[in-house]
């Protein structure tokens, strides 16, 4: 035998050594990946394998599922398997089918994850915050919150059926896989939504069924696509809530009145089907118009009032009564009450109609003139008392104000403000009604003994003119005096009573006695006022005149003199 024959049949050491460890590399390599085997025998409930590593390894025939339960699994057969460890210690190879069918589905599903592509699962167990998935062999984590578009209290039905789902998030390191169920539904929901906006048109007729309602309207199904009927689109009279136009599984007719293409969002409306009952609202209710109509809302501003049925005029809080001002509208009208109201305006395009409660009624002032003319005595109670006057209320449910000035004679109006207090009933005279200010003017020192009449004192005194008259009273402020026996009375202020401040003092003057006065003008009562002081200083410019003058070199003593004498004889 040749040498090269002899190293042929008998290979060296090194030629061993490389075998070996190419041997071991191999089985090495083998161990944590998939490998393809052959059933060489079934021995009750396990599959013994042979990985082609010169060892078999067990299988138990349940880790083949529904197969090997229908006796599917035979000798022969090709199955994949996981290597665990090539040999353990009775010899055999630790093989596993669960965990290769595990890392077969890590890696589909990775790929189905990188491309966003759907994946089937199998509900099969509830666990702390969610619920976990059969992914072909993985199990996934599937949160609660991703188990449908809307909380469900009931997952049953959903269990042990295979569907699909999203793949969230992976983690192969720590074999974590995260699925949602929520964003399969609300992808598909997407896409029909789509479908069906595409069927719709701004305007068409549709019926839909009602499934909830809310405060601000109502969500209409319109057969897989729900649209927003707003309260202020459900009819055109008005709806405080929209529980009392519609209730949940009411089938309703509705019009599309917009669809957002972009949100796919639908507003619906139920009004726009009848006829508008603001056609025409400006000839039906022309201005001026007295119509009863229902208080149906009330605010700060105002009060709404429903003259029929859709149609709703606003009666400002200025327009709601002559005589309470700056007060609440509710206390003046209350909801659901019938009123009258009188139309002050119309604006058919903003939908706005004026109305007036006031104007419905007769204005207290002119019906007070008309009762009261100027220089009736009235009676009432005093309201209110303020820096210039006294409030009176007065029939009709309005104030006349007696200035301080016509309270009383003789005395400031200070003190005479003093003589009275809230809630007294008292009397004056109607001096002045005027409509259009929403003013009465009254008197009550006027209603005094021996008050001047109109006639007196506008027609038979002229401001300027010289008059005797008897003192009637003597007070500190002044005199109060009367002309002749009957005539119209007056005060002469205490500077008016002479020119000198030693004249000036009512104590020289007793009841009874004559004098002679200036007539200096009328006050508010046209009563007249009168001055000694005036009556002195035109008496010595007539006698200057008529004696002489400062030339003449007669003195203003020697003139005053002459003239007394004159008028002595």
């Amino acid at each position: 035998m040749s040498q090269a024959t002899a190293n042929s049949a008998n290979p060296s050491l090194d030629d061993f050594m490389s075998m070996l460890d190419e041997s071991f590399s191999e089985s090495h390599s083998a161990e944590g990946s998939v490998v393809k085997g052959i059933i060489t025998a079934i021995e009750k409930d396990m599959a013994i394998i042979d990985v082609g590593l010169k060892v078999e390894g067990r299988v138990p025939l349940k880790e083949f599922g529904a197969k090997a339960k229908d006796g599917q699994m035979k000798v022969g057969d090709e199955v994949e398997v996981y290597v665990e460890r090539i040999e353990n210690a009775l010899g055999e190879a630790m093989l596993s089918r669960e965990k290769a069918r595990r890392e077969e589905s890590w890696v589909r599903l990775e790929e189905k994850f990188n491309k966003g592509e759907r994946v089937e699962g199998i509900i099969f167990n509830q666990v702390k915050g969610g619920f976990t998935v059969d992914l072909d062999g993985a199990v996934a984590f599937l949160p609660g919150s991703q188990v449908d578009i809307r909380p469900v209290r009931d997952v049953t039905p959903l269990m042990d059926q295979p569907q699909p789902f999203q793949i969230l998030k992976m983690d192969r390191r720590r074999g974590n896989i995260v699925v949602s169920r929520r964003a399969v539904l609300e992808e598909t929901r997407a896409e029909q939504r789509s479908e069906l906006i595409n069927d719709l048109a701004e305007g068409q007729v549709v019926d839909g069924v009602v499934k909830n309602i809310t405060d601000y309207g109502a969500f209409v199904d319109l057969g897989g696509i729900d649209g927003l009927l707003h309260v202020t689109d459900m009819s055109y009279k008005r709806v405080n809530h929209p529980s009392e136009v519609i209730e949940i599984g009411q089938t309703v007719t509705v019009q599309i009145i917009r669809i957002n293409a972009e949100t796919q969002r639908i507003s619906l409306g139920m009004k726009q089907l009848e006829s508008d009952p603001w056609d025409g609202v400006a000839a039906k209710y022309p201005v001026g118009m007295k119509l009863t109509g229902q208080v149906t809302n009330i605010t700060e501003y105002g009060a709404f009032v429903e003259v029929e049925p859709g149609i709703e005029g606003l009666v400002h809080v200025s327009e709601m009564s002559w005589t309470k001002k700056n007060v609440h509208p509710g206390k003046i009208v209350s909801t659901s009450q019938e009123v009258e109201v009188m139309v002050l305006e119309v604006d058919s395009e903003k939908r706005r109609i004026s109305l007036g409660l006031k104007q419905a009624q007769r204005n207290p002032w002119e019906e007070f003139a008309e009762k009261h003319p100027v220089g009736s005595e009235v009676e009432g109670e005093v309201k209110n008392a303020t820096e210039f006057g006294l409030f009176i209320g007065l029939d009709g449910d309005v104030d006349g104000m007696v200035h301080m000035s016509d309270i009383a004679w003789g005395i400031s109006g200070e003190d005479a403000l003093a003589l009275h207090r809230k809630g007294e009933e008292v009397k004056a005279i109607v001096l002045d009604v005027d409509v259009d200010k929403e003013r009465i003017s009254l008197g009550m020192k006027q209603l005094e003994k021996g008050a001047p009449t109109e006639a007196a004192a506008g027609g038979s005194l002229r401001r300027g003119e010289t008059v005797t008259v008897t003192v009637l009273e003597v007070r500190d402020g002044g005199l109060e005096v009367q002309v002749g026996d009957d005539g119209a009375t007056g005060f002469i202020k205490r500077s008016d009573l002479g020119r000198d401040r030693d004249e000036q003092r009512p104590d020289r003057f007793q009841a009874g006695q004559k004098i002679d006065a200036m007539v200096t003008g009328f006050d508010r009562s046209k009563k007249p006022t009168f001055s000694i002081k005036a009556y002195q200083i035109a008496e010595e410019k007539q006698a200057v005149q008529q004696y002489g003058s400062a030339d003449s070199g007669a003195s203003l003593g020697d003139i005053l003199g002459e003239a007394l004498k004159k008028n002595e004889d």
